[in-house]
């Protein structure tokens, strides 16, 4: 006799996003599942001879169910800290960031009045804002955020994390530590003045004061993880910043109340460390694993930090900055993949990504040819450096959600112009030269249906995807980044019941695939979020 099914999902339109490789996308009406495996798809009626006396059955509707989204590069504490600090990501100019900054200021002065104050201290943070949608397109800066407070140390993070300001209080703090910030990454006034803007290496000194204790780095965590379940994330890749998120993730898979399965990408300057306490690329549990080993090697578009090989529209004078110089990537690179691990870098510029695909082609000779190395970001990719991608087998791990930043006269456009422009995020030609697709949000904003609406959308009609093609770099394609795909990223007997029910169909709703509501989220067979 059959075993019973502890849980079965009944008429739906289940999409399996199973068969890449035939262009087709099987339809099925139900699922069930047992401990927290897929056990059977097919039609209502078959799958409800699975239903037991104790089997949960759960009506979709006729919901759209697909595999849960796999966002393949967040950072998971940082989106947790937009709902613990000032969100700037709503502000629509300079005038109103500084208002969100001092309704926080308020609320942290509260907070050290009370028995309740926080780890990070007197500091009044906000982070996400994007001054490329402003009338008045510049950083803040320390006029701004000294209105804010006199006495309080207040620091604002650009969207993309690569462009911090601080308020004099701040300056005055740091002074040592930034008179020894590399060339350029603190600019100055016409009389030599620090005007609060901080580029790159220059921030560092302020990650390191605002990081968050372990109360409050799982404060943030939660909160996030709520929010990751709301819009339909079962599993994430982590990019940690924080020392203690590891750990509060361990902890919260013991205890039984992780809500997504998180991949953790150490920076490199761990990567010692992890080889001295054991810790492998797959190693971890069915919730929590190790990834890759994350290095840098160019900025940001925002900060004009990225690399390129031409200088930047609006500063005819700057090509952008390497953060890590590609001999030390090389070096970090070949270390890392003879120790076994998976390496991921970030790059945006033209010249970054070849420096990356230089090194995994040098680290290849050796054994890098099962390592899945990746590249995060990928947004100015030639001809050629796409051709090396599908060659060398690196996965290049994207934000749809950049191009946000395509639209005329958007930040692309200032910053590379027009013809440039048209040339970021490659998606379909990736796609068609083979390239293997993940898909993520860098947590701008962490939200996969905002993503795959843009992928299908893009401004560069050449570029745009099917729905199928988005959904699955979102899902398998994200699945396969993380060595997953036997056990996630498709809706198929024998994988782990991953799921997300939404309200609408993206195939029936292309135009505004951002608009659906996640209805539903099931992660291992049971129920996260429910907004039925």
């Amino acid at each position: 006799m059959t075993e019973a099914a502890d849980r079965i999902f009944v008429n739906g339109e289940v999409h399996t996003l199973a068969d890449p490789d035939d262009g087709g996308d099987a339809v099925r009406e139900a699922v069930a599942v047992r401990d927290g495996e897929i056990v059977r798809t097919g039609r209502t009626h078959d799958v409800e001879l699975l239903a037991g006396v104790d089997t949960d059955v759960i009506d979709l509707g006729g919901r759209v169910l697909l595999p849960g989204f796999v966002d393949a590069h967040t950072h998971l504490t940082t989106v947790g800290r937009y709902l613990v600090h000032a969100d700037l990501s709503a502000a629509d100019d300079p005038g109103e960031a500084v208002d969100l900054l001092a309704e926080r200021a308020a609320e942290v002065e509260h907070e050290a009045s009370g028995e309740e104050n926080p780890e990070s201290g007197d500091w009044v943070l906000g982070y996400g804002y994007d001054e490329s949608t402003w009338a008045e397109s510049r950083y803040l800066t320390r006029a701004d955020l000294d209105r804010v407070s006199t006495e309080r140390p207040v620091a604002a993070f650009r969207e993309d994390m690569h462009v911090a300001a601080v308020n004099g209080v701040a300056l005055d703090r740091f002074a040592d530590a930034l008179a020894d910030a590399p060339d350029g990454t603190v600019p100055t006034d016409d009389d030599g003045e620090p005007t609060g803007v901080l580029l790159e290496a220059a921030i560092d000194p302020i990650y390191r004061a605002v990081e968050p204790g372990p109360a409050e780095t799982r404060a943030v965590v939660e909160a996030a993880l709520d929010g990751c379940a709301a819009r339909g994330i079962t599993g994430f890749h982590d990019m940690v910043r924080d020392s203690h998120a590891p750990r509060v993730y361990r902890d919260l898979d013991a205890a039984g109340e992780l809500t997504a399965r998180v991949r953790i990408n150490y920076w490199s300057d761990h990567l010692d460390a992890a080889r001295e306490v054991g810790l492998a690329t797959n190693a971890g549990s069915e919730m929590v694993a190790t990834g890759a080993i994350k290095s840098y090697t160019d900025g940001s578009f925002g900060g004009r930090t990225a690399r390129l090989s031409e200088p930047y529209a609006d500063a005819p004078d700057e090509t952008g900055q390497w953060v890590v110089d590609p001999d030390e990537l090389d070096e970090t690179v070949a270390a890392a993949t003879e120790a076994g691990f998976q390496f991921t870098a970030h790059a945006i510029g033209d010249e970054a990504v070849d420096a990356v695909l230089d090194a995994y082609e040098d680290a290849s000779r050796t054994d890098a040819d099962e390592a899945r190395h990746r590249v995060e970001h990928a947004e100015l990719a030639d001809d050629d450096a796409i051709e090396r991608f599908a060659e060398t087998g690196a996965v290049a791990s994207v934000q749809p959600n950049f191009l946000k930043w395509a639209q005329e006269g958007g930040l692309y456009e200032e910053r590379l112009g027009p013809e440039r422009t048209a040339e970021t995020n490659r998606y379909r030609d990736m796609l068609d030269a083979g390239v293997r697709l993940a898909f993520g949000s860098d947590g701008m904003p962490m939200d996969p249906l905002f993503g795959v609406h843009h992928a299908v959308n893009a401004p560069a009609e050449a570029q745009r995807l099917t729905v199928t093609e988005a959904l699955r770099a979102y899902t398998s394609g994200a699945a396969y980044a993380g060595f997953d795909e036997d056990r996630l990223g498709t809706i198929e007997a024998g994988k782990r019941a991953d799921l997300v029910a939404l309200d609408a169909s993206p195939w029936e709703r292309a135009d505004a695939i951002d608009e659906i509501d996640v209805a539903l989220t099931v992660v291992d067979g049971e129920t996260v979020f429910d907004g039925r």
